[in-house]
């Protein structure tokens, strides 16, 4: 922060500065953002206080919407004040937390996702062994380095932003604070902070992707050898996580492998991963998953019960 002596605030264009769009952005996304708490809320609670869904696959659902929660909250309540004001300003220090919260998060949520994907590789290929190699412990053990590892991230992606000296514009082209924005503002040589960038992100997002792929590839592939309702039970689950890795993944490796180069549609793009996908990540596993389905009847009708009596 020492170095960076002139800029101490930014501001933020937004989506778009026409006012009527302004005012659909702030309806929208108020909406998506309410939507997006309330339902992975509603899975944390479901999870807690459920008796059927003790097993490690809802284990690490409940962090996977406990970070979305938390990576939504980290960009969309900004976007939507913002969406009201004249004059969208950001200090210097929010915008560093703000880089770190969404790497942090952002990180956190693709980990859970390797985790998840190895939880059905051992429930499908090897499942005599699954309550060996799936127990409690191992699972917190999982999800302690999985956090870990979100911070390193995160940390290592703040301490690149630190280094950039500001010392001319400070109009950042987006509606959050990202290290990509906010190369293109520093006053210095960017090229050794936009490898090393890619290295970070770009390789983090990529790898998973590509790990991701191969696993569920492998998995599907051992599903030849299982019963006909067996293996349609494990493919519904396995499609709903491939469905949650794709809308993630390809959104976040098309804006983080590239950072010195940028496209009109990188906003929208980032919207789709920081918005869409923790308020479609509810959906996918509601609307796709009977047990939890069934887990919502249960409360709701204890819920009546308990309001009859």
């Amino acid at each position: 922060m020492q170095q960076n002596k002139t800029v101490t605030e930014f501001i933020l264009l937004g989506l778009t500065q026409d006012p009527v769009r302004q005012k659909l952005v702030f309806i929208i996304f108020l909406i998506f953002y309410t939507a997006t708490v309330v339902g992975n809320l509603l899975i944390i609670v479901i999870i807690k206080v459920s008796r059927t869904l003790g097993s490690p696959m809802y284990f690490f659902l409940f962090y996977l919407s406990l970070t979305d929660t938390c990576f939504s909250t980290s960009i969309a309540p900004r976007l939507i004040i913002d969406s009201l004001s004249a004059k969208n300003i950001i200090s210097y220090n929010e915008c560093m937390t703000q880089v770190f919260a969404l790497h942090l998060f952002g990180s956190m949520e693709i980990f859970v996702l390797i985790l998840m994907a190895v939880d059905r590789y051992v429930a499908i290929c090897k499942p005599l062994r699954y309550p060996t190699i799936m127990r409690q412990q191992v699972c917190i053990i999982l999800i302690i380095f999985a956090w870990i590892g979100s911070f390193i991230h995160s940390t290592s992606q703040i301490l690149l932003a630190l280094k950039l000296p500001f010392c001319g514009p400070n109009l950042i082209d987006h509606y959050c604070c990202d290290l990509q924005p906010l190369l293109k503002l520093a006053c210095m040589d960017t090229y050794v902070i936009n490898l090393l960038f890619v290295f970070n992100s770009g390789a983090l997002c990529s790898s998973s992707f590509l790990l991701l792929m191969i696993s569920y590839f492998v998995i599907l592939h051992s599903l030849r050898n299982h019963s006909a309702e067996g293996r349609k039970k494990a493919l519904s689950t396995c499609v709903t996580h491939i469905i949650v890795v794709i809308i993630l993944l390809v959104p976040c490796i098309f804006i983080y492998t590239r950072p010195s180069v940028s496209f009109p549609v990188d906003k929208m793009v980032t919207v789709f991963y920081t918005i869409g996908t923790p308020f479609l990540n509810p959906l996918v596993y509601t609307l796709r998953n009977a047990e939890v389905k069934n887990a919502i009847r249960k409360l709701w009708s204890v819920k009546i019960t308990s309001e009859n009596i």
